[in-house]
């Protein structure tokens, strides 16, 4: 089970930390993702990074601006998101896949957290 937290209101340029708490087995295969879904549009892939170290990856309009981090002895999974700018609000959804694959398909999805940039 995956449960995202710490969206919300913030201005251009601001800095918001989302969590997603994992609970459940987990094992070395699992890689954990983080998506968005913006009003009208299609749920789209945002960073991506294993359970259990190997390649971080990121949508290129985040890149420089976001970092997924994981916490294995809390089982959670973090994106820091610095200089937000208006495009970024969206729903965010953390989800995990326990073969490591990452897309629309994946086995477990959280309810999402909303964050909203605006001033």
């Amino acid at each position: 089970q995956l449960q995202a937290s710490g969206g919300g209101l913030v201005q251009p340029g601001g800095s918001l930390t989302l969590s997603c708490a994992v609970s459940g087995r987990t094992t070395s295969t699992y890689v954990m993702g983080w998506f968005r879904q913006a009003p009208g549009k299609e749920r789209e892939f945002v960073a991506s990074i294993p359970w259990s170290g190997g390649n971080i990856y990121y949508k290129n309009s985040v890149k420089g601006r976001f970092t997924i981090s994981r916490d294995n002895t809390k089982n959670a999974v973090y994106l820091q998101m610095n200089s937000l700018k208006p495009e970024d609000t969206a729903v965010y959804y953390c989800a995990a896949d326990s073969l490591g694959v990452v897309g629309p398909n994946m086995d477990y999805w959280g309810k999402g957290t909303q964050v909203t940039v605006s001033s």
